[in-house]
């Protein structure tokens, strides 16, 4: 064979090499999910990690509702009222109360976390409330457990509001009203509050349906990722655009699996609010699941390495909860991360679950999130053409 004949044939193989492998919807379907099943690194991720988060992760918030916060009562005045202030705090469900001799000792058990804060009543209470000038008690709490701080400030208040309305009782009927009038009268405008969508106003159901969506994001995304980048690795990455989307579609169809046991079994196994409506939420995960998927198949063509999307996706999920807005109002954050949030599919996803789930919403209501996700779908899949073109130009320079 001639040295041209030669040179011919070796730009005709790398040609062959080159150029996208034809692969039919279903062929690449089929073949990712035996991919998939093969690879025991992505069926842990895939599969297996989001059902064990289902059952372990929302076990630390069982209890729903925090009671028996222990505090402190330093009673300076030692009179008759302080004693029946102290007496109703210590009848609280919410309060488990301790008595100290200073502020100084008070302050030593919060920093050493014995207590979670603490009430000072100050001297001469009793006598300004008789002669009927104003009166003040301090309650300080430890505002790093906001949950612990919420419980020691509304437990002191009902405690000193209760005795506070028992005064203020007695001062009318001494003034000549009927007892239930005085009552009636006390709080002229009565406050009811009926929590809607949150019935036990409880942190694990506030929390878990929100995470939930987080976990199924980040398992999904290092799955996609580990298993483009062993492909990378292995050569194999190159397919057709039918290609990439009957992977996409493989990938997608097990997350949705595991969304379907999130809202259809997991929330209802903690009692958490579910199925307001269950056939939004499905639609929802049918748009949110091949979201993520071409956003991990994106990543992973942009990792190159099976292991290196373990290593940057596994701590992006705290920094992913607080941008989604959920957490920490989303206007409060800088400029730029209010821009930059709206690249993540959770941004707009767990508002939407949420309010698909827990509140009952219509899709026409929460259409806002189903045209993001849309948005984001189109964008990924335009960057994964992107990157199927510059891997294809790579491999022909070379």
């Amino acid at each position: 064979m001639s040295p041209q004949s030669e040179n011919n044939l070796s730009k005709t193989t790398s040609a062959s090499t080159v150029l996208p492998v034809s692969e039919t919807f279903w062929v690449s379907f089929i073949r990712t999910f035996k991919d998939i099943f093969a690879d025991k690194g992505v069926i842990l991720m895939l599969i297996i990690a989001p059902i064990i988060y289902g059952f372990f992760y929302p076990w630390p918030y069982s209890t729903e509702v925090v009671n028996h916060v222990p505090v402190g009562i330093i009673d300076h005045d030692n009179s008759k009222l302080s004693r029946t202030i102290v007496r109703y705090a210590s009848a609280s469900p919410q309060l488990d109360t301790e008595r100290f001799i200073n502020e100084q000792a008070a302050k030593e058990a919060m920093w050493s976390d014995q207590i979670a804060g603490y009430m000072i009543i100050p001297s001469g209470l009793e006598q300004q409330v008789l002669s009927g000038k104003s009166a003040n008690v301090s309650v300080l709490g430890n505002g790093g457990y906001f949950i612990l701080n919420k419980n020691v400030q509304l437990g002191f208040l009902q405690a000193v509001s209760t005795v506070s309305a028992g005064i203020e009782v007695k001062k009318k009927v001494a003034q000549g009203a009927y007892l239930p009038t005085a009552a009636q009268n006390t709080q002229a405008v009565p406050l009811q509050i009926i929590p809607l969508y949150n019935q036990t106003e409880g942190y694990g159901a506030y929390v878990v349906p929100a995470v939930s969506i987080i976990i199924l994001q980040q398992t999904l995304l290092m799955a996609t990722a580990m298993l483009i980048g062993t492909w990378y690795e292995q050569r194999r990455h190159v397919t057709s655009i039918r290609g990439w989307l009957g992977r996409i579609m493989a990938l997608s169809l097990l997350s949705f699996i595991i969304g379907c046991f999130y809202y259809g079994w997991a929330f209802e196994l903690h009692h958490y609010p579910r199925g307001q409506n269950m056939l939004g939420s499905l639609l929802f995960l049918l748009l949110f699941c091949p979201t993520v998927a071409t956003l991990g198949c994106v990543l992973g063509l942009w990792f190159r390495q099976r292991e290196r999307s373990m290593q940057i996706l596994i701590f992006s999920s705290l920094p992913i909860f607080f941008l989604s807005g959920y957490p920490w109002p989303a206007n409060q954050l800088p400029e730029a991360l209010q821009l930059v949030r709206w690249l993540v599919p959770t941004t707009p996803a767990i508002n939407t679950s949420v309010q698909l789930n827990q509140m009952g919403a219509s899709v026409s209501q929460v259409a806002t999130g189903f045209y993001a996700l849309a948005a984001l779908w189109l964008f990924y899949f335009m960057l994964l053409m992107l990157f199927r073109w510059r891997t294809t130009q790579d491999k022909a320079i070379y």
